[in-house]
């Protein structure tokens, strides 16, 4: 009987020292699988405050190529996309209208010189001198109009955006035979928000952006910035224009104005320190306070090569996590490295 209570008194002592080293153990394991993170410290700095605006690329000049009165189309010397010079020849219109203006004026020259001869001697009246200088005048007159529509020369250097003929049609004055547009520079109109009014000037310097070319960069500068503002939208027009010397940028592009009108003294992070919310626009970075990590939405503003503009959220000198947040839980006890 003793025996048996010994040995129980023994089973009883061995279980608790199992007990009493597994707990030990596991507060060792704990204190080793801390999560450690390296940090990063808010600060403050000038930040260029930028706004942005959507707008469609425009051709500086757009000029539609047509004769003043319908007519038979001779020969079109040109193919949309084709580059044009100003003063090229486009179009050559049927010239049988053209002789015969020619001729007209021809006659109506020689019989005005043989009247102005006579008037010189006395061999005719003032009045039929200016009958004969009118005729002439007329006639001059219709020839050097039909001249400038028969060939049809372009007013700009551009591109041929469109053709609506061939040669050998009848021209009407439903659409014109070419358009041709100037798209060194180009040009966009966006509508600005009322209270930049007294920060936008003629002359300022913007970046501007297309989906077609992503990340690219073209700079710009405000060309016009018009007098009113509209009551309905409380906006504002403002013209950008681009001097697009390689033609990169073509009329129609969907395009973005990044505008900077003011610096500012903003607190910045790193831009590693950003986590994004799955499923949310929502932002949030991890603060280390007390040596615990703590979950923080912000609200951020520009984007600056590796750092971030914070709006709220973070203020100068707070301890952000850079690295090691996928390991993280709001509250949770870290470890910092260098």
């Amino acid at each position: 009987m003793e025996r048996r209570y010994i040995r129980k008194a023994l089973l009883l002592c061995f279980a608790g020292l199992l007990s009493s080293c597994g707990e030990n153990g596991s507060q060792a394991v704990e204190e080793q699988s801390l999560p450690t993170v390296t940090v990063g410290v808010a600060a403050r700095r000038d930040v260029d405050q930028a706004s942005t605006f959507t707008g469609t690329i425009e051709a500086q000049v757009s000029n539609n190529i047509a004769p003043q009165s319908p007519a038979r189309i001779g020969r079109i010397y040109v193919e949309v996309g084709d580059r044009v010079k100003k003063g090229q020849k486009l179009v050559e219109m049927d010239g049988a209208n053209l002789a015969q203006a020619k001729v007209r004026m021809e006659n109506d020259k020689a019989e005005f010189e043989r009247a102005d001869e006579l008037y010189r001697i006395g061999g005719t009246s003032k009045s039929e001198w200016d009958a004969r200088k009118l005729a002439y005048d007329v006639s001059r007159t219709n020839y050097d109009n039909l001249s400038e529509n028969t060939v049809l020369l372009s007013p700009v250097s551009g591109v041929v955006t469109a053709r609506n003929y061939d040669s050998g049609d009848m021209y009407s004055a439903a659409s014109p035979i070419l358009t041709v547009e100037q798209i060194r520079p180009v040009k966009l109109k966006v509508n600005v928000s009322e209270v930049l009014f007294t920060k936008v000037k003629k002359g300022m310097e913007v970046d501007v952006t297309t989906d077609v070319y992503g990340d690219r960069r073209f700079k710009g500068h405000v060309g016009i910035v018009y007098p009113t503002i509209d009551p309905a939208t409380r906006t504002f027009p403002i013209e950008v224009r681009i001097d697009n010397a390689d033609e990169s940028v073509r009329p129609g592009m969907f395009a973005r104005v990044e505008l900077t009108h003011e610096v500012a003294d903003r607190v910045v992070i790193p831009d590693r320190a950003v986590v994004k919310q799955t499923g949310s626009g929502d932002k949030y970075v991890y603060i280390v306070r007390g040596g615990k990590a703590q979950f923080v939405k912000v609200e951020l503003g520009r984007r600056m090569d590796a750092l971030y503009e914070v709006i709220s959220g973070v203020e100068e000198g707070d301890t952000v996590v850079v690295t090691g947040q996928t390991r993280l839980n709001d509250g949770m006890e870290v470890e910092i490295v260098e």
